[in-house]
């Protein structure tokens, strides 16, 4: 007899741990995941999803952080402009971090003549994101003219990957 009480107990504290509600997950502190608060749950560490869309791999890597500039000009084309209502949005949904925007130029004409188009370049992009939404504050700019150029070369083609603006974003400065 004492046998059977003993399983019919066992049988009713296994279904009432079956309608139990499970224990909410624990939460861990996270200043480096710009997740709301800055905190993650647990179960997101085990299904191994951080919400990778508030890095700046991210934003390089699918967000994109490059447009490219025709010849001589400082005005963004329709692609560009898909690039940056991106980059805006995404800059709007991650206020943690901020950018900085570089203009660049050819390896064609002098060095002063491109230091001002890669500055005139870099503030066409400031000004497109913060009439996107993107606080002033958040967008610097810089020019390094031809000084950095992707490719050493002298193609068009190659060229043409110079002529650009690249949007660099760095979590907590200034933000």
């Amino acid at each position: 007899m004492k046998h059977h009480v003993t399983i019919a107990l066992l049988a009713v504290a296994g279904l009432l741990s079956a309608c139990a509600q499970p224990t909410p997950p624990q939460m861990i502190s996270d200043p480096y995941a710009n997740a709301g608060a800055g905190a993650i749950y647990q179960g997101d560490l085990q299904g191994g999803s951080l919400g990778g869309t508030a890095s700046a791999e991210y934003f390089r890597s699918t967000v994109g952080d490059t447009v490219i500039f025709p010849a001589d000009q400082t005005t963004l084309t329709a692609e560009a402009r898909t690039i940056l209502a991106r980059q805006a949005a995404w800059l709007t949904e991650n206020t943690g971090f901020t950018a900085s925007v570089a203009g660049h130029a050819d390896e064609k004409g002098t060095r002063e003549y491109n230091l001002a188009l890669g500055a005139r370049r870099a503030n066409s992009v400031q000004e497109y994101l913060i009439s996107q939404g993107v606080e002033a504050g958040r967008v610097r700019t810089n020019t390094y003219g031809k000084e950095r150029p992707l490719e050493v070369c002298s193609t068009e083609l190659c060229f043409a990957k110079n002529r650009r603006a690249q949007t660099v974003v760095t979590q907590g400065a200034g933000a």
